[in-house]
C-alpha cells in the first residue's frame, strides 16, 4: 500500500481532505511521510536550506541571540532551542560561533523540537558534545528564559485554503478523480476566523491560514514574555497572505503537489502578520519584518565572509562568494526570505532587527 492508496481509501470512506490534512499525512505519516523516512537536505536530497549553504548563516544568527542574552543580563539557566533543526547544522554553527561568549554555553540547555526519528539521529551525532534534549512540541519546553531559532519551520506547517465568495468562503479540498487526487471546493459557508479578510479581498481571491502555527507561537511568546529571551523566525513569505502559495519540491525542482504524496516536500509561504498578532496576544513584542539579506548584512556577514576568504583561492573562494551572494542578494534568498524577531516588551529587539 502506498500513501496515495491510503489517502484514496480514506476519501472514499469519509470524504475529501482539507489541504492541512493532506499536508500532515504527506509530511509526517509514520510509515510514508516525507520527513519521517528520509534526509531531505543537500544535493542528494530535494532542497538546500541556508545553514547548508554556508556556516556564516548559523554563526551570525547565533551571535545575535548571544548578544540578546547579554543585553538581558545573562539569565542562567536558559533554554537554547531550535524548531525543525534538520541535520543539526545551524545549531552546530551557532554553538561554535558563541563558544567565546563568557557563560553562554554553561547557562544554556540545548533543546531541539523535532518530530522525525531519522533527523533526530543525525542531530544526535552532530551535536553530541552539546548534550541536546529533544521534544515533539513547544509546549514541553521548560518554563525558563527562551532563546530560539526557527529557520524554514513555519513554511512546512499544514495550511487550509479558502476561496472568497461574495459574503463567505469555500474551502479548497482534495478528493478523488478515478485513481488520482484532485482539488475541489467545499460548500459556501461563513468562516468567523476570516471575517477580517472580507475587507481586503475580492470574490475569487484565495487566502491561506495556518491553524497549526497558533499553539507554536503562543508557546514561544508566552515563555519570552514571562521569563525573557528572544526568537528569530526566518522563513519565506511576507507580511500578509494572499493567493495560492502551496508548492511541492522534489530533487530541487517544483512538482505537482498532488502527484506523489509523501515523495516531495510540501510548503507554503508564511503569513508573518498572523504570527506577529499571535505573539502580541501572548504579551510578547515583535520586530519589524526584515528581509534576510538586510538582517545578515546588519550582523556583519560580509565582514565574516571577507575573513573566511583570506586563505582561500580558486574554487573554494568562488564557492564562498557564491554562498554569500545566495544568502544576501535581493535576487536570491535576500528578499524572498524574511526575519521576524520576538522579544520581551521591556527589552531591546534582537540585534539585526528593529522595533
Amino acid at each position: 500500500m502506498s500513501l496515495r492508496g491510503l489517502l484514496l481509501e480514506r476519501i472514499s470512506q469519509t470524504g475529501p481532505l482539507s489541504v492541512a490534512q493532506y499536508m500532515s499525512d504527506c509530511l509526517l505519516h509514520p510509515e510514508f511521510g516525507y520527513y519521517a523516512t528520509r534526509d531531505p537536505f543537500g544535493a542528494r536530497g530535494d532542497f538546500t536550506t541556508a545553514p547548508e549553504i554556508s556556516q556564516m548563516f548559523g554563526e551570525v544568527l547565533g551571535l545575535s541571540l548571544a548578544q540578546a542574552w547579554l543585553d538581558q543580563d545573562r539569565p542562567d539557566p536558559f533554554t537554547l532551542a531550535e524548531l525543525g533543526p534538520g541535520r543539526g547544522t545551524l545549531m552546530a554553527d551557532l554553538l561554535r560561533a558563541t563558544a567565546g561568549v563568557p557563560g553562554f554555553h554553561a547557562a544554556a540547555q540545548v533543546m531541539l523540537v523535532e518530530a522525525s526519528p531519522t533527523l533526530r539521529q543525525m542531530q544526535a551525532e552532530r551535536l553530541a558534545s552539546a548534550d541536546p534534549h529533544w521534544t515533539d512540541n513547544v509546549d514541553t519546553l521548560p518554563q525558563a528564559p527562551l532563546f530560539l531559532i526557527a529557520n524554514e519551520f513555519f513554511d512546512a506547517l499544514p495550511i487550509r485554503q479558502f476561496i472568497r465568495e461574495t459574503s463567505g468562503w469555500r474551502e479548497r479540498l482534495i478528493g478523488a478523480q478515478g485513481e488520482a487526487l484532485a482539488f475541489g471546493l467545499g460548500a459556501d459557508a461563513p468562516q468567523p476566523g476570516l471575517a477580517h479578510r472580507l475587507e481586503d479581498t475580492e470574490p475569487g481571491d484565495l487566502v491561506e491560514i495556518c491553524d497549526a502555527a497558533r499553539p507554536v507561537i503562543t508557546g514561544i511568546a508566552a515563555r519570552i514574555a514571562a521569563h525573557g529571551g528572544a526568537a528569530l523566525l526566518v522563513d519565506y513569505g511576507d507580511w500578509h497572505s494572499l493567493g495560492n502559495t502551496l508548492q511541492a519540491v522534489r530533487h530541487h525542482q517544483k512538482t505537482d503537489p498532488l502527484a506523489e504524496p509523501g515523495q516531495a516536500d510540501l510548503t507554503a509561504h508564511v503569513d508573518f502578520e498572523a504570527l506577529a498578532q499571535i505573539a502580541q496576544q501572548a504579551g510578547c513584542a515583535h520586530t519589524r519584518l526584515t528581509p534576510q539579506g538586510v538582517f545578515l548584512e546588519r550582523l556583519g556577514i560580509t565582514e565574516r565572509a571577507q575573513n573566511l576568504a583570506k586563505p582561500l583561492s580558486g574554487s573554494e573562494l568562488q564557492s564562498l562568494i557564491s554562498a554569500h551572494r545566495r544568502l544576501t542578494h535581493p535576487g536570491e534568498m535576500g528578499n524572498l526570505f524574511k526575519v521576524l524577531g520576538l522579544y520581551p516588551a521591556t527589552a531591546n529587539p534582537p540585534p539585526g532587527l528593529e522595533a
